[in-house]
Formats: C-alpha cells, sequence, structure tokens
C-alpha cells in the first residue's frame, strides 16, 4: 500500500512538473497568435499572382479593332493612263473616300530581352523582403513576452520570500506568546510581532494582485491559460555571440530586391523579337487595283516578324543603375550600424551578466550571515537580552537579504536573457 501511494505522490509530481509552462512556448503562442502573422499567407498570394502574371508574358497576345475613315485624297490613276481606259470604254470608279475596316491582331513574343525572367526575379525579392520585413516585427513581440514572463517569475519569487518571512513570524510569535505565558514577555512584544505579521500579509496581497494582472496580460498575448506555475529558464549563456538577428537578413534580403531591379533596368533597354499575323474585313483590301474596280469588301491578312527597340530607356538608364547602386550602399552602411550597436549592447550586457554573477556570489554569503544574526537574536530573545524590537529588525534584515538575492537571481536569467534576444541565440 505504502508503494502505492508513493506511485501515485510521484505521478501527481511528475503531471506537475509537466504542466509548467515554459518561456518558449509562450513565444511561440504569442507569434502565431499576434495578427501579423497573417501577413505571410498575403505576401504568399500576393507572389502568386505576381509571378502568375510575369508568366504569361509570353502568351500569345490577341486584339480586335475596328476603324471606319474619310479622307480628302485617294490613290488614282495617273491621266494618261485613264484617258487610255476611257478610249476603251471601260469605266473605273478609283478608290472611295470612305474607307472601313474590321480586323484582329496576333502577336507572339520571341525574346523580350530579359524582362520578364527580371520581373520574375523582382517579385520573388519583394516578396522575401517583406516575409523578413514581417519576421523582423514578430521577433520584437518575443521582447514584449519576456518582460511579462520574467515579471511573473520574479513576483513568484517575491512571494515565495514573503511566505517564508510569515512562517518565521508566526513561529517566532508563538514562542513570544509561551514567553508571555510563563510572565517573561511584554504583551507589546506580542503585539509587535502580530503588527509586523500583519504588514508583511498586506504586503503579500498586493503581490499576489500584481502576479495575477501579469498573468492576465501574458495570457491575452498567447491567446491561452497559463499553468500555476511557470518554468525557470535555464541560466546558460550563449556559446556563439556572433549576432544571427532577422534583422541582418532583412538587409540583405533589401540589396537582392535592388539588384533585381537592375536586372530590370537593364532588360528594359534590349531590343525586343516576336512574330505577328494581321488579318481584317473590309474596304479597300491589299488589293489597291481591286478596290478601285469594285467597291466590296475583302478578307486580308499579314504574317511576319517584327523587331522593336526604344532607345527611351537608354536616356535614363545610367542615373537609374546609380541611384539603386547608391541605395545598395545605404543598406549597407545601415547593416553596419546595426552591427557597431548590436556589438556595444552585447558588451554592455556581458559587463553586467558579469556583475549580477558577482553579486550572487555575495549575497548567498550575506543571507546566511543574517540568517546567523537572526537566530542568535530569536536566542537573546529568549534569555531576555534583546527586545521584541531588537528581533524584528534582524528578521527584516534577513528578509530584505533574501529578497534582494532572489531579485538578483531573476534578474540575472533576464540579463542572460535579453543577451540571447539581442543575438538571436
Amino acid at each position: 500500500m505504502k508503494r502505492i501511494f508513493l506511485l501515485f505522490g510521484f505521478l501527481a509530481l511528475a503531471s506537475a512538473v509537466g504542466a509548467q509552462t515554459t518561456l518558449e512556448q509562450c513565444r511561440q503562442w504569442a507569434c502565431e497568435r499576434y495578427p501579423e502573422i497573417l501577413r505571410y499567407q498575403l505576401i504568399d498570394q500576393s507572389a502568386r499572382y505576381d509571378l502568375s502574371n510575369a508568366a504569361r508574358a509570353w502568351l500569345p497576345r490577341f486584339s480586335l479593332s475596328g476603324q471606319a475613315t474619310w479622307q480628302n485624297e485617294v490613290p488614282e490613276f495617273p491621266e494618261s493612263f485613264s484617258g487610255i481606259l476611257d478610249q476603251l470604254g471601260e469605266d473605273f470608279q478609283g478608290l472611295r473616300k470612305d474607307q472601313y475596316k474590321v480586323g484582329v491582331e496576333l502577336t507572339q513574343t520571341l525574346w523580350d530581352g530579359g524582362a520578364s525572367h527580371a520581373a520574375r526575379q523582382v517579385v520573388q525579392a519583394d516578396a522575401e523582403a517583406r516575409r523578413r520585413e514581417t519576421e523582423v516585427s514578430l521577433y520584437a513581440v518575443q521582447q514584449r513576452v519576456d518582460d511579462l514572463y520574467f515579471g511573473i517569475l520574479l513576483l513568484e519569487e517575491t512571494l515565495r520570500q514573503t511566505d517564508q518571512t510569515i512562517v518565521l513570524l508566526d513561529s517566532n510569535l508563538a514562542k513570544v506568546r509561551s514567553l508571555l505565558d510563563n510572565g517573561v514577555a511584554m504583551p507589546s512584544d506580542v503585539d509587535a510581532l502580530q503588527a509586523e505579521r500583519l504588514s508583511v500579509g498586506q504586503q503579500r496581497l498586493q503581490i499576489e494582485a500584481s502576479r495575477a494582472s501579469y498573468r492576465r496580460m501574458l495570457e491575452l498575448f498567447i491567446g491561452r491559460p497559463l499553468s500555476e506555475r511557470l518554468e525557470r529558464p535555464s541560466a546558460s549563456e550563449p556559446a556563439d555571440l556572433r549576432s544571427a538577428r532577422p534583422e541582418l537578413t532583412l538587409f540583405q534580403a533589401q540589396k537582392d530586391l535592388l539588384e533585381a531591379r537592375e536586372q530590370s533596368v537593364k532588360s528594359g533597354t534590349r531590343p525586343r523579337l516576336g512574330l505577328f499575323a494581321q488579318g481584317y474585313y473590309g474596304y479597300p483590301g491589299m488589293d489597291f487595283f481591286a478596290g478601285m474596280l469594285s467597291s466590296d469588301w475583302s478578307w486580308n491578312a499579314m504574317v511576319g516578324v517584327q523587331f522593336s527597340w526604344d532607345f527611351g530607356a537608354l536616356y535614363t538608364r545610367k542615373n537609374d543603375l546609380s541611384k539603386l547602386r547608391t541605395a545598395r550602399r545605404e543598406i549597407d552602411v545601415q547593416r553596419d550600424v546595426f552591427q557597431f550597436n548590436t556589438d556595444l549592447q552585447v558588451a554592455g550586457q556581458q559587463g553586467e551578466i558579469d556583475r549580477l554573477r558577482k553579486a550572487l556570489a555575495d549575497d548567498d554569503r550575506i543571507v546566511a550571515l543574517r540568517r546567523s544574526v537572526r537566530r542568535a537574536a530569536e536566542s537573546k530573545l529568549r534569555n531576555g537580552v534583546i527586545d521584541t524590537t531588537d528581533l524584528l529588525q534582524k528578521i527584516t534584515d534577513e528578509a530584505n537579504a533574501r529578497s534582494a538575492r532572489s531579485a538578483r537571481e531573476i534578474e540575472l536569467l533576464k540579463a542572460i536573457y535579453q543577451l540571447k534576444y539581442t543575438i538571436n541565440r
């Protein structure tokens, strides 16, 4: 039976530990819930549409047209030839001044100078740059989650230290009451301990309210309830201090986009080659002589190869490329400034971590000394050497030392994770 109880106790403890919420889980849930996460889907959809449009540049192009015109002059036979026709008794009306056409034209691009390929590259690079921008925005959410998470850990640790102080006060209150019953202590001694006990209890209620507020804010971020206790993260520092921030990939994506646009500018200065086919029904047809003899409408067609080269793009080519290269150099400067500031921040955070570790080692010694002084004061109180006020001061000193030590431990954890956030490790 004892083994069964031990087994159930172990399972309950394992379940409680397994149910703890971790910092990484909160970060992931917050990013999944954050509204900007939908931008990834919208960017992908937009890129698919643009790529589809770019690919359709190679499809045949159809156009339908119609026109009705009147002109003041039309081709006519020379007077000498008209005279010969009159002598032969032939009556040629010549071309009419009102003319009509309804036609269709088909064109097929054979080579576009690389414009469609450059357009696809621009679409892909632009989509990647926008994804990286979204990644940077979502990465900033982690910092807000970390602040709330470590705030809760600090408040929970403060509650734990406050509970220890309450236990200590209750224990001494019981001892003083026993001394009062034996006529060794005064009623004011009991009153002093009770007043301090009530004051610490009020502090505990305020801390609990603050913790509940922080937990509600974090639950809103992650979109789900938190477990009763949060898991304390590991205090291990990153082995590699090289920065892997998403901003660096954003800078590279922006440079890739400018390079793609540079190729687009270059393709705009190249010639185009294609096939075409035209057909129309109207008057006059391509045979003007037949049109002079008859005003009937006819079917007409023409096929061929067409070549075009727009030299206007050459006028601005140099300036356009220079602007793009200047923008790339500007991105390089922004990246160098960001890296410089990151290195400074990392150096400062490493110094802060070293300071906290040294201070934490001193805190352990201070807590041990304050505990020893408090125990000695309890012994002196039992022997009537000191009064309750002196004991309360020693209890307060020990409580403050423990609270400072616990707060510094959480502060060290937060500093380590701020360093990890700074370099994305």
